[in-house]
């Protein structure tokens, strides 16, 4: 039972004091990178010793781990929870408009370019995947992950209203993402199709996003609630702390049994608990005791899974095909990513605040992360289902190495030596 904690953890350690002592790299982007070496490097001992079956092992340790699980119905709630709790409200609701805007009408751009450009792609290197499929993809890759954007936001500093709407659509995008490729993958496996079928269909699919979206919402707003009246009648830190961990495990799981988005549901009770809960319910004890105790949960987390994201690259498919394909969905997902900013926030200007650069760092923000890996990971046992992973790895681990490592100068550019 604790042998795949162990080893994470103990991998996070070496190699985190690897990075630190050697690389001093951002702890995020070192740690992916010296996972992708070690794995690359133990998978190569197959080379010179075939009979070892290194990669079949590390693949069947890895396959056991079950990614979806461990991040979707795990480690996300925490992590979610523990970014909203540090999101300003003010700052939200003046970066309202750009928010609901690009997680939502950019989400869908995103995933139609990153589908069209994947199908097309496919089809130009003679690989046959059904189109749904492809669009199926586009979902996938096209949720801003929280954790890596915020991971990043801690080490730059960014205009406040600027990084009120990055950390707002990375929050909020992966829960509207998660919503569409649950849709997607009702129809392309469901069997969903022609005639009235399909309008009994369209009416289920508007019943599933109102239900997952709203749900969710006013789920974490009633458990963020209730646990904003507890907390007002305690004077216990530890009570206190303990009240917030049953908030993020009880509400995540209500919402899996109610079939509502966990996600959001996460994001709205850490943004009620952060503002309303820290300024009318809490000493200042416990808001320093709070603060700690979930920015290591936070770090923690991050850590072990940018591991696991790194460690990912052994169930990869190596043929050179697929890898030569994975580099143009990369161009691909960097076109659609700068137009799913573009078009919403030009569509916007005549009514919300933007200023010269937005657009620019808005896209090459835009990190990609653990929840794309693990969607891909979740689809069902289809023969593309490699490839996708591959391509979808590959979308992954670019932002995280190249944008990741280059957002920083691109901000002081753009605004004159104010990040840090």
């Amino acid at each position: 039972m604790l042998e795949v904690p162990a080893i994470l953890l103990t991998c996070v350690a070496i190699f985190g004091y690897v990075n630190g002592r050697y690389l001093k790299l951002p702890l995020t982007v070192g740690l992916v990178l010296i996972a992708l070496v070690s794995a690359m490097l133990v998978a190569s001992i197959d080379n010179f010793a075939p009979d070892a079956g290194i990669t079949n092992k590390l693949k069947v340790w890895l396959e056991g781990i079950d990614f979806n699980r461990t991040l979707m119905e795990g480690m996300l709630s925490f992590l979610l929870f523990a970014g909203a709790l540090h999101v300003n409200l003010k700052d939200l609701i003046d970066s309202k408009l750009h928010v609901a805007t690009l997680a939502s009408l950019g989400v869908m751009i995103s995933t139609l370019i990153n589908g069209l450009g994947f199908y097309g792609l496919t089809q130009l290197f003679g690989i046959h995947i059904d189109f749904l499929v492809c669009i199926l993809f586009g979902v996938i890759v096209s949720p801003t992950d929280p954790v890596a954007v915020l991971a990043m936001l801690k080490r730059i500093k960014v205009p406040t209203r600027l990084e009120a709407t990055i950390a707002g659509e990375s929050l909020f995008n992966d829960g509207v993402a998660v919503v569409f490729y649950s849709m997607l993958v009702a129809i392309a496996f469901g069997g969903v199709a022609g005639g009235e079928e399909t309008a009994v269909g369209a009416n289920a699919i508007v019943g599933f996003f109102v239900r997952e979206a709203f749900g969710g919402a006013l789920l974490g707003l009633i458990s963020g609630y209730g646990a904003f009246l507890l907390l007002r009648r305690m004077d216990d830190y530890i009570v206190e702390v303990i009240t917030t961990l049953a908030l993020v495990t009880g509400a995540y799981t209500v919402a899996l049994h109610l079939h509502v988005s966990g996600p959001i549901a996460m994001v709205i009770a850490g943004v009620f608990i952060g503002n309303t809960g820290r300024r009318l319910a809490m000493s200042d004890v416990t808001k320093t005791h709070l603060a700690a105790f979930w920015h290591l949960i936070d770090e923690i987390l991050n850590a072990v899974l940018f591991v696991l994201i790194g460690f990912v690259v052994i169930m990869l498919s190596h043929e050179a095909e697929v890898l030569i394909l994975s580099v143009f969905v990369i161009l691909v997902s960097l076109v659609a990513r700068w137009l799913a900013v573009f078009i919403p926030m030009t569509v916007l200007s005549p009514v919300a605040e933007k200023q010269k650069g937005d657009i620019i760092i808005l896209a090459w923000a835009g990190l990609r992360g653990g929840i794309s890996v693990a969607l891909a990971l979740a689809l069902p046992p289809i023969a593309e289902k490699p490839i996708i992973l591959t391509a979808t790895y590959a979308v992954v681990v670019f932002p995280i190495l190249i944008q990741g490592l280059s957002i920083e100068s691109l901000i002081k550019r753009i605004h004159g030596g104010n990040a840090t």
